[in-house]
């Protein structure tokens, strides 16, 4: 594929989904069976716009079925799927219609929230319509009236998927097939904020009312370690935190509470709901700015703002007594700021931590949702 985009001052290449592999075998394959003809290229319109022409790998036929495959192609995005086969089996079916399953390296779906329901193949929605469309398109052309079953296989799933969120989610045996548009945006935040949205909906599902957020490994860490709390039942929100609360409005959580390191926390004092550090590194200012509400004197606050870490600018408050006092002020801020998103209707409350330090602050409610959430982990068990 030779479509481009920029980005950061990069030109990288587009790649396609799983789903649009899936769509093509399952279209080359179709179209092999009802013609009875070879065919080495396929082409396939994307729910983008974008019309593919791909190469039909390790063709097999038969009267009575056809298997081929379709390399994935994931342009300049690090994707563990790049190169994998996608499979498709095309055979005739006694059931009317089109039916489309998953076979090896296909994961089955065991925890509801999901794209698909308890037990079927992770075959995502928009994959399926393009799965059905393509295929449909080939029997009306060849006027076939009988019913075609289409088992889409990925042999090397089965090992990728642990390299996915798959184990996470509840998809045991192999990988996904994803995509909306058909076509792999290299680096894009939307596939990791998509991940996110679908384990807090996950969560809805099993009858969670209340949700434990944290960032990253780091947050996962000190839920098991110093809250003695499974850390498999947070949602790991990555940089991406105001997305995660507007996600937990949306879908009606009545409490959140998030879990995480002062240096990636005290960003959302300041407003900045994507800690990503490409979208500023202000968390010096912001404890800085706290600080001299509190009494820090100019002197000390030039000290404060030429700290490396956040540890560091803890120290140094440590040594002007203000250290209670200061990042009292500042997780209210934090409180204030995810309430912003997720509205009254939603109880809000975070616990910082560090490294060095260990428990630092949390805000007035975030006990209380503690408790509340150690209750739900028992009744769920």
């Amino acid at each position: 594929m030779e479509e481009y985009i920029e980005k950061n001052g990069k030109k990288l290449r587009l790649g396609y989904t799983t789903g649009s592999c899936a769509a093509a075998a399952a279209k080359a394959a179709a179209w092999m069976l009802l013609t009875g003809l070879r065919r080495e290229e396929i082409s396939l319109l994307t729910p983008k716009g974008i019309e593919l022409k791909l190469g039909v790998r390790d063709i097999s036929m038969s009267p009575e079925a056809v298997s081929c495959a379709i390399e994935k192609d994931s342009g300049d995005d690090p994707d563990v799927t790049k190169g994998t086969l996608i499979y498709a089996s095309v055979s005739y079916s006694d059931t009317p219609g089109i039916s489309i399953d998953g076979g090896r390296g296909v994961g089955r779906v065991t925890r509801p929230g999901l794209d698909q329901p308890v037990g079927a193949a992770a075959i995502n929605s928009v994959p399926r319509q393009m799965i059905l469309e393509n295929v449909e398109e080939v029997r009306r052309l060849a006027d076939c009236t009988r019913g075609i079953s289409v088992i889409i296989s990925a042999p090397e799933g089965e090992s990728l998927a642990k390299r996915t969120f798959n184990p996470r989610l509840g998809i045991v045996g192999g990988i996904s097939i994803l995509g909306t548009t058909g076509i792999v945006e290299p680096m894009s935040d939307q596939a990791l904020i998509d991940t996110i949205h679908t384990e807090l909906r996950q969560r809805r599902a099993e009858g969670q009312d209340y949700v434990l957020l944290a960032p990253g490994n780091y947050g996962a860490e000190y839920i098991r370690a110093s809250l003695g709390l499974d850390p498999e039942k947070a949602v790991l929100t990555s940089n991406f935190i105001g997305d995660a609360l507007e996600f937990c409005r949306a879908l009606g959580f009545k409490g959140v509470l998030l879990i995480g390191h002062i240096g990636k926390l005290v960003k959302l004092a300041g407003g900045m709901y994507n800690t990503h550090s490409k979208y500023g590194d202000c968390r010096m200012e912001i404890m800085a700015a706290h600080a001299g509400a509190c009494g820090l004197v100019p002197e000390a606050a030039d000290q404060l703002l030429n700290c490396v870490t956040t540890d560091d600018a803890v120290n140094l408050l440590d040594r002007f007594c203000l250290r209670e006092a200061t990042l009292d002020r500042l997780v209210r801020r934090i409180d204030f700021m995810m309430s912003e998103k997720t509205g009254p209707e939603t109880e809000t409350g975070a616990i910082l931590f560090s490294k060095v330090y260990g428990h630092l602050c949390e805000t007035e409610k975030a006990d209380r949702l503690l408790q509340i959430i150690r209750r739900q982990q028992g009744e769920l068990k």
